[in-house]
């Protein structure tokens, strides 16, 4: 992904409940309407969120989230203009530059090849790599 000069966004993707695939696509949306460049690295559970027969599906909330937390989270889902993470990410790529790429570690442990995963992960990339590509970017890990 080539940077138009302003720093990006680096997200390391490794949870797969929806309250924090939730905060990493909005971070990303935000970043993206700002004009900063987006790269996100799909790790572990992450992955099998991104799997194209489980994305639309309820992840659940993270452990800290505890039973209200995710009462809570329903809850969220019933309020006028709710989006589905999934379709706040697509949005995002709609409106900046985002590249998506799945840890090709993570697809090894899991037997997961790129064709169970969903059409918006862009491709397979390594660890190594992704930290070279987001050299100089702002990097989050959720």
């Amino acid at each position: 992904m080539e940077s138009n000069g302003t720093k990006g966004l680096a997200i390391v993707l490794f949870s797969g409940t929806d309250d924090k695939l939730t905060a990493a696509t909005v971070l990303a949306s935000g970043a993206a309407a700002l004009g900063r460049p987006v790269r996100v690295l799909l790790q572990y559970w992450a992955l099998e969120a991104f799997m194209k027969d489980r994305i639309e599906k309820d992840h659940g909330a993270s452990a800290e989230a505890g039973i209200e937390g995710h009462a809570w989270l329903r809850k969220g889902t019933e309020v006028p203009g709710y989006q589905h993470w999934s379709q706040t990410l697509r949005l995002a790529r709609e409106i900046g530059e985002v590249d998506i790429q799945a840890c090709a570690l993570s697809m090894d442990l899991f037997g997961i090849t790129k064709d169970d995963l969903d059409p918006m992960v862009d491709g397979v990339e390594g660890v190594v790599s992704f930290i070279l590509a987001s050299e100089g970017d702002q990097m989050v890990f959720i």
